[in-house]
Order: C-alpha cells, then structure tokens, then sequence
C-alpha cells in the first residue's frame, strides 16, 4: 500500500471488481444485465476490449454461465457476475463446473428476495453460496469482501484461488458494496501470476494425448470415486483457506458477528459501545466457506455470547450455532427485503442481550 508508485483512484465497488478481474489476467467474461451489477457488466465491455481478452454479453443467465464453462475449459480465466435471481439462473452450470473441475469466478451483487424482490441490497443468498447452490455434493469458496478496496483484494484472490483448486469462486457482495464509492489504491504490477499453465484444458491436441473433461460418470463406481477425489478438495479447502477478521475479542463478553456491508455497521457499534466502557468485540468472516467455524469454537468455550447481525432472517447464523455447540449463548438481529440494520436498532438488542 505505501509504493510511491501506487495511485489512487475514486470508484464504485462493481468497478473496483471489474478492474481486479483486468488485474488478475481475466481474458473472457460473459454476463447479462441485472441491477445492482450492471455497471461491473458495463466496465468489463469496455476494459475487455482494450486488454485484448473477450466481452460477451449473453441472451440470458443461462447462456452466461455456459460460455464461461467452455472458456474455462479452453484454458481462459474466465468470469460471470449477476444479482440474486440471475445467479439462481446460473445453478446448473455452477453445478457443472465442480463437476468438471473447472476454475471460474462468479460475481453476486445481492439484492432483496425472494423472487424478484427488489433492487435494495439483501444477505438473503448465504445459503445459496455456501451449501452449493445447485443440485449434487460441492463446495464453492466464497468471498466476503467489506469494501471496495477489499473488494478488489479478494477479487484477485478469487482468480487465483479457482485455477489453484480447479473449482469456481463467488464473489459475494450486495447492493450496498457494489453502488458505494470509495478511494481505490492500485498498484503498479499485478498482485498475481497470471493465469498458470493448465495442461488439463481442452486446446487441442495434435502433440499430445487428448484431455476430456465432463461430469457424466456411467460406468458402476466411477462416479462414486469421482466424488471421493472432489470431497477431499473440498477438505483441502476447509484445512487451508479459512480467513476472518478478529478485533477485541479477548477481554469481549458479546462479540458481533457480521459480514459484509453490514460488517462496517457492526464496527461502528463496537467501536461505540466500548467508549461507553461495554466490553464488545467484533468477528468478521472474510470466507463464509470455508466458515471459521474452529475460531468461533474456541471463543464458545471461554463463554463469549455472540450476537449475529445479518440483512436476512438467519442464515450465518445457523453456521454460528453449529460452531458454539451450545457452549454459549447465541442470538440474533436481522432485516430482510431490503432493510438495512441500523446502529441504534443493533446498539439496542447488544444492551438486552449483555442484561440477559
């Protein structure tokens, strides 16, 4: 961050992420229009074309994901992104892409549900991203950026954390993170490698043996043991790629837990409610899967209460009572269909639950 030559530069979140996806070496993006990420869609037409790599913008959802699987499979760095109802579009081809072992990075600016809801920023599409989504036994990782700096940060890391287990990566943000501006710091060089060789992809083979790629599995047992090698990836993943953020919570006797947007709401309480002499500390999870369900446990065991904030009606918060065991009280505050919850309303419910 302090490179005399790195600069500074005042954008939106969807922008932020569209230049991360330059940065990282993305080469192909398909996607269709949908508030609140149309102007990641609308940055990628542009940069795609001056960096040489490939713009699409798809007749549906469908087509979206389909064309990222083929370029993926061709060897491309290749990436979607959508709101709420657009990446319920994309399930199946989410579902192929682990099933093929192909690397891509899916962008979900939520918005408020279910249906077609509206276009106010939502946390209603946990579930959706962290128990796979679409239909089979997978895992993707995902991404909780906090802001636009970070949103740039983890959309690099994305790229690089799809080729490295072959498997898609979400980016999950919302409306809030991807409309907000703020003050971007870019650097010189790339943060990454590039895209690395990838000798499995389907480029042609006149030199050499041919590569297949699929996810159909006749044949008695092979699917099975198909299934055995991605579980333990995804146990790989579990055992290397847990990442959070962790602040005042060795002397806390309520610790927040909250990610995303609403994250920043919850520091600002903390922050609060300490210069009143409250003895609160606050969890971030930066992947909510692989869920830092280990660190919450060992916080559980020293009796911490935790109070989960979400813009939904309780979905992390199941993976926080499962890492308690009930070893600590757990309670929750959330606002659904677009409701943001506000710092009073969160100061409010942390004072009854430190009396309970």
């Amino acid at each position: 961050m302090n490179n005399k030559n790195s600069r500074r530069i005042l954008v939106s979140g969807n922008e932020a992420v569209g230049e991360a996806a330059i940065q990282a070496g993305c080469t192909f993006y398909a996607g269709y229009p949908i508030t609140p990420q149309n102007e990641l869609t609308a940055y990628m037409s542009r940069r795609m074309s001056e960096t040489g790599g490939t713009f699409i913008q798809a007749e549906s959802e469908l087509a979206a994901i389909n064309m990222v699987f083929g370029a993926s499979a061709a060897g491309a760095r290749a990436m979607t992104s959508s709101s709420s109802p657009g990446i319920s579009l994309k399930q199946e081809g989410i579902s192929y892409l682990v099933g093929c072992k192909l690397p891509a990075v899916i962008v979900n600016m939520m918005r408020a549900g279910p249906g077609l809801g509206n276009i106010t920023p939502a946390q209603g599409d946990y579930f959706q991203a962290t128990r796979g989504g679409g239909h089979g036994d997978y895992r993707t990782i995902v991404l909780a950026p906090s802001s636009v700096q970070e949103a740039f940060e983890l959309q690099i890391l994305a790229f690089d954390l799809a080729d490295k287990y072959r498997n898609p990566v979400i980016l999950l943000g919302d409306g809030t993170l991807g409309q907000m501006m703020e003050p971007l710091t870019l650097h010189p060089t790339p943060y990454t490698l590039h895209a690395t060789q990838k000798p499995w992809a389907v480029t042609g083979c006149k030199e050499r043996e041919p590569n297949v790629i699929r996810s159909l599995f006749l044949k008695e047992g092979v699917l099975e043991e198909h299934n055995k090698k991605l579980q333990k990836k995804f146990a790989e993943i579990e055992k290397k790629e847990i990442r959070y953020e962790e602040k005042n919570t060795e002397d806390a006797e309520v610790i927040l837990v909250a990610y995303g947007t609403v994250s920043r709401i919850c520091q600002a309480v903390m922050e609060k409610a300490r210069r009143k002499g409250a003895k609160v500390g606050l969890i971030r999870p930066i992947t909510l899967w692989p869920f830092p369900y280990g660190m919450i446990n060992k916080l559980a065991d020293l009796k911490k209460k935790f109070l989960v904030i979400e813009m939904n009606y309780g979905q992390m918060l199941e993976d926080v009572k499962l890492a308690a065991e009930g070893k600590s009280k757990v309670k929750f505050y959330g606002r659904g269909g677009g409701g943001i919850p506000q710092e009073e309303e969160i100061m409010t419910e942390l004072l009854h639950f430190s009396l309970s």
